[in-house]
């Protein structure tokens, strides 16, 4: 693999979809377009192009998905280490973007985790070399042991014990001169209590501001560092010369409120990740595998391949994705699925990692096991959600580029201004002090993230998978919300209520026929089919010859010579048929709320048989639409069966709007509709069908137990088929919304009141050095109250 960035001015871009000459040739016209370009070599061999010149990384990608083509990006996921504020957050942001090969970069403050898409290939040495550039460092990108973080949270509390022991005489001072006393310890007592928590539990904030400095930027540390280095060097020069006023106190007691700040800190990160962590802990660390002669063995999950046979026993955890071959126990699926009721299990059914087998013994044969499990794949998907940036944060972004220079500007004109007012060079430093510790700002590059962090990690635990933080901002603005109906609203499990053969055709002559066009499918319809024919009969029919699907209409095959149809009324009325003699039964049918279904002779132009089938609506489905239009949303029901049985089903359960008969792409063009006249569209869906219109809605939630391409088409995933989850989707990003806004309310305005009072002398810098700890846990506090949220609230 060849090296993808020699050098700022050359680019080596792995390609995808090349062929041939003739796509090397339009790939090399097509870069050469792009402003910038120099020199460009292509090797088809390796399907790489090599760029010379000044272009940007995202025009050249462009230019190259303009031919048709692609470039071969991956995903990297990095610890970082050493930020401290929204600057540090924005920072190393840049640092990466630049990074000749990185697409794009998303760093969160919260979570210390930088979210990359780069060029395959790409050095990784080219990305520590960026951040360390910046100031910052590359911690482990994979979750760490358990020991160094229990390590590392037992000296930061040894520290924080050691910085109030130090700061408690200065603390019991103040608290003197508060009450008129003269509490405060000698001269030289204060420096040798002063000392230690300036450069000893200081040292950091002199560490990493040295860093911001030769990186030609600045941070809170570098804020907290200039702050208490001016307030003990004005003390010792005053001790030094005999004035008995000294202030030793303002870099001592700054420092020990800034450790505690960021000790409730982490406390309160790690307790927003939470959601995280308790997923992960759902692994069982081994397993019972059977082995060639059946003896069960003990080993570790991580041992564990896919068709392995495992036992799992009552009360233990199920430590692979699989199906059951042998046994039947309830399981709990709550952790996962959020869902409190035990799920009964037989051979066939499906199991997924984690979930606790209550009451038997199951056999079963492992279909995925490590990161390929439904588990893990869901803890991906809240963590990427937790990881990503809402559309708000760019207002903080822009604030942050610019914060930490405004803040030593305004430093400095408060030293100036009470200098030249006649204020004293003491008086001047310790307001300038004030003002470069108030404005230290942790709470606002923490406000979107922890609040994020601990929203999509309370969907998570009802259920609610949040693909990212931009489908939150979409959930608050949403005015309408249309179902689908089978599988959705309704079971998705529908059994053949009326089979009516025309005459001329027997009942076992049309069922049969029909059985042979749907065997080997697995549509809800065809099941219900082939459930009438009975399994062991369904299981020795033979698939209909020359077999094709209708999209949205049905299904046609040759059965015993004769081309057959079997779908809906549209697929009747394409052939030119109608329902001649069965007319009356589809029409009892259809307001009884049926599908109805037609085996059709397209040759004859006439309808074998009417087969009408009944749908179960889902518990709740009825509640969920008297929530959402209590909570002043408009409803609709978007369906692909007929006129009759979509309205009978709508009405029964409240929805005013109905669109019936709706192919798959008419769907999305209904959704668009919508949009046009002003509506904020969310659409929920389980199937292939919904894909489409999931996809098109400004927000899709599709149902966990539905097809794969509704759930990569939609903004939310819900793990459990229960409508009721859909209202609860809209309430918690609602309640995360606002925690978010309440929280840039709180950074903003805590900021925007806090400098002015320390510039004015109203503020000392130990009890500013407060405020800015209670400023940053109060964000999160305000966070962490989410925790709190149920689906059923």
């Amino acid at each position: 693999m060849p090296d993808l960035a020699l050098s700022p001015n050359r680019l080596t871009l792995p390609l995808t979809g090349m062929s041939c000459a003739a796509c090397a040739t339009r790939v090399e016209r097509a870069l050469a377009r792009v402003p910038g370009v120099g020199g460009i070599s292509i090797n088809l061999a390796s399907n790489h192009a090599i760029v010379e010149g000044t272009a940007a990384l995202p025009a050249l990608a462009e230019a190259i998905g303009r031919a048709g083509y692609g470039l071969a990006e991956e995903s990297r996921d990095l610890g970082i280490g050493g930020m401290s504020c929204a600057s540090c957050q924005g920072r190393v942001e840049r640092a990466l973007r630049r990074v000749p090969g990185v697409l794009e970069a998303s760093v969160n403050l919260a979570t210390e985790r930088a979210q990359l898409r780069v060029l395959v290939g790409l050095d990784p040495a080219l990305l520590a070399a960026a951040v360390q550039k910046a100031g910052y460092s590359l911690t482990d990108a994979g979750q760490a042991a358990d020991a160094p973080r229990d390590a590392g949270r037992h000296r930061q509390k040894l520290e924080l014990a050691a910085a109030f022991l130090l700061a408690a005489p200065f603390l019991l001072g103040m608290l003197g001169m508060a009450l008129g006393r003269h509490w405060m310890p000698p001269g030289w007592a204060q420096v040798l209590l002063a000392a230690p928590l300036q450069f000893w539990l200081g040292a950091r904030f002199y560490r990493a501001g040295w860093r911001a400095l030769r990186a030609g930027t600045g941070n809170m540390d570098l804020l907290v560092a200039i702050g208490t280095s001016a307030a003990f060097g004005l003390s010792l020069a005053l001790l030094l010369r005999g004035d008995p006023h000294l202030y030793f106190e303002a870099s001592a007691v700054v420092i020990a409120f800034v450790l505690l700040g960021r000790f409730l800190e982490a406390r309160a990160k790690r307790a927003t990740g939470a959601a995280i962590a308790a997923l992960l802990a759902l692994r069982p660390r081994t397993a019972r595998r059977l082995d060639a002669a059946g003896r069960e063995q003990e080993v570790p999950a991580a041992a564990l391949c896919v068709d392995d046979r495992l036992v799992v026993r009552p009360g233990e955890r199920i430590p692979a994705d699989g199906v059951v071959e042998d046994g039947a126990a309830g399981v709990d699926e709550s952790a996962l699925t959020g869902e409190s009721r035990p799920v009964e299990k037989q051979p066939g059914d499906i199991l997924a990692t984690g979930t606790v087998a209550l009451d038997g013994r199951l056999l079963f044969r492992a279909t995925a096991v490590g990161g390929d499990t439904r588990l893990a794949q869901v803890a991906a998907l809240v963590q990427a959600a937790q990881n990503s940036r809402a559309p708000v944060q760019k207002l903080v972004d822009r604030v942050s580029a610019v914060f930490v220079p405004a803040v030593l500007a305004v430093a400095a004109l408060t030293f100036l201004g009470w200098w030249l007012v006649g204020g004293g060079v003491a008086a001047a430093i310790l307001h300038a002090v004030a003002v470069l510790v108030i404005a230290c700002p942790c709470a606002l590059g923490l406000a979107t993230p922890a609040a994020i962090m601990a929203g999509t990690g309370a969907a998570a635990r009802a259920g609610i998978l949040i693909r990212d933080a931009a489908a939150l901002e979409q959930a608050g603005r949403i005015t309408m919300v249309a179902f689908d109906k089978t599988g959705t609203l309704t079971e998705g499990q529908p059994h053949l209520a009326t089979l009516q053969p025309a005459p001329g055709t027997s009942r076992e002559e049309a069922l049969r026929a029909a059985a042979r066009l749907q065997a080997g499918s697995e549509h809800p319809l065809a099941r219900a089919v082939l459930a009438e024919v009975g399994d062991r009969v369904a299981a020795g029919l033979p698939v209909a010859d020359m077999f094709r699907a209708l999209p949205g209409r049905g299904v046609e095959g040759v059965v015993e010579g004769r081309r057959l149809l079997l779908g809906s009324q549209r697929l009747l009325e394409e052939c030119g048929a109608g329902p001649g003699p069965l007319a009356g039964p589809a029409r009892e049918a259809a307001e009884q709320g049926q599908t109805v279904s037609w085996l059709i002779d397209p040759a004859a132009q006439r309808p074998l048989a009417l087969l009408a089938f009944a749908d179960t609506p889902r518990p709740g489905a009825a509640a969920t639409i008297r929530a959402l239009r209590n909570a002043g949303l408009r409803t609709a029901l978007l369906s692909g069966d007929a006129a009759a049985a979509a309205e009978a089903a709508g009405h029964a359960l409240g929805i005013p709007e109905i669109a019936a008969g709706v192919l798959p792409e008419g769907k999305a063009r209904q959704v668009a509709e919508w949009q046009r006249g002003g509506a904020r569209v969310a659409m929920v869906g389980d199937g292939v069908n919904d894909a489409a219109a999931l996809a098109t809605a400004d927000l899709g939630i599709a149902m966990g137990s539905g097809t794969d391409a509704a759930i990569a088409a939609a903004h939310v995933t819900l793990l459990r088929p229960d409508p009721l989850l859909v209202p609860a989707t809209l309430r918690i990003t609602g309640a995360t919304l606002r925690k978010i806004r309440q929280n840039l309310l709180w950074a903003f305005g805590f900021n925007t009141l806090g400098i002015p009072l320390a510039a004015l002398g109203l503020l000392s810098p130990a009890w500013a050095g407060a405020a800015m700890a209670f400023s940053s846990v109060a964000v999160l506090g305000n966070a962490l109250l989410l925790s709190r949220w149920k689906a059923g609230a």
